[in-house]
């Protein structure tokens, strides 16, 4: 056994041996250096725990030398005899964060034994998207008890550009960490570290089609079916954009409709499961006569066929984006189709709650974006009759 100031040019030159050599530190009582007769070197950490004859010497290994520099193993070294001093037990505190489960343990614990059970088939997907591409990577190694408000917020505030997705990742790691308190009591409810994290303001996006925006999606369309815009855009692509904004379904309504919740007599779809549960989608004649001359494949339950027999169109994105691109209508969403459907019944004068339900909206606070659209009926009133009187007043 040797003694010396362990420096990295000194633990370079430490040639291996038939055993294993020990130096050790001259500066820092406990710190040394094993040399393994295969040549790896090791740090190590000796200290003694209890007084009398209860007492134990512990020798830990801090690290290995290359992946852990001579002043970083010092450095550990000098933390972990201060703990000593202070009657701690360094060997037990690793233990116990050994025990402590990550992040990444507990974002799979949420998916498998609460999000699998308990979500739909698309939120879970979304879940699962989320924790894997967005959190996992950032949260997963870190040991759950030492994740922090300071962590959260800190992530949080770094999403200030997008703040719709920024307060959707928020609130996926708040359900995580209720998880973590309330299921699997990792954590006492009080140490739940998304409490009092005030999420983003969101603008509501309201983008609604003009009746010239919508013949020219119509004219698009006509043009994507006749194949002028390439033949990634197929019938049935077709067919599921104009039923969207025919009927103001969502996207994954239309998408995975199958046959057997079309009943074309009645003139509606009865979905077996959406957002919302079960559900019934009107059918106007426009929407019955294409679902009616649509090809169908009897061995495929989808309406909107994909290019993978038995199963459903997976990829609308790239159909649209040529669409949307033909019609000058480079700035809309598919989801706005449901909104210009709502927005011309909220003009046309229907109320609030008829559009709700046309809808399939579960709360009326969700139909209630559209009541500044339902005055337009109440303005052309007002200004007819106000043009009557103005003309018996003389003041026209």
């Amino acid at each position: 056994m040797q003694k010396a100031k362990l420096t990295k040019r000194l633990v370079d030159n430490l040639e291996a041996g038939a055993t294993p050599i020990i130096v050790r530190d001259a500066e820092l009582a406990g710190f040394s250096i094993r040399v393994y007769p295969n040549g790896r070197r090791a740090f190590f950490f000796r200290y003694r725990v209890g007084g009398g004859r209860g007492a134990q010497i512990r020798e830990p290994r801090i690290g290995d030398f290359g992946p852990l520099t001579v002043d970083q193993a010092r450095s550990i070294a000098k933390d972990w005899a201060a703990e000593v001093r202070r009657g701690g037990d360094p060997v037990a505190a690793r233990n116990i964060d050994r025990d402590t489960p990550t992040m990444a343990e507990l974002f799979d614990r949420y998916l498998r034994d609460h999000a699998s059970k308990r979500k739909k088939p698309s939120s879970l997907y979304n879940d699962n998207r989320m924790i894997e591409v967005k959190l996992k990577p950032v949260f997963g190694h870190m040991r759950l008890k030492d994740v922090t408000r300071q962590d959260i917020r800190r992530y949080h505030a770094g999403l200030e550009d997008r703040p719709y997705e920024a307060n959707r990742r928020l609130a996926l790691l708040s359900k995580v960490f209720s998880f973590a308190a309330d299921e699997l009591e990792w954590i006492a409810r009080g140490d739940h570290p998304v409490t009092g994290i005030k999420k983003f303001k969101e603008v509501p996006r309201r983008r609604y089609l003009s009746q010239q925006e919508i013949a020219r999606l119509g004219q698009a369309l006509a043009k994507g079916e006749a194949g002028e815009l390439g033949r990634s855009i197929t019938a049935h692509a077709v067919a599921m954009l104009r039923l969207l904004t025919l009927t103001g379904a969502r996207h994954s309504e239309i998408l995975k409709l199958r046959w057997s919740e079309v009943d074309l007599e009645r003139g509606c779809l009865e979905l077996d499961d959406s957002k919302t549960g079960r559900k019934t989608i009107q059918l106007p004649p426009a929407a019955r006569k294409i679902l009616s001359e649509l090809p169908r494949l009897y061995d495929n339950p989808y309406v909107i066929v994909g290019a993978r027999p038995g199963k459903h169109l997976v990829n609308i994105k790239d159909s649209w984006a040529a669409i949307r691109q033909e019609a000058g209508l480079e700035n809309v969403r598919i989801h706005d189709l449901r909104h210009t459907f709502a927005s011309l019944g909220a003009r046309s004068g229907m109320s609030l709650p008829v559009i709700g339900a046309l809808l399939g909206h579960r709360s009326s606070q969700t139909t209630q974006r559209y009541a500044h659209l339902s005055d337009d009926p109440l303005k052309v009133a007002a200004d007819t009759i106000g043009v009557d009187i103005a003309a018996s007043l003389g003041v026209a």
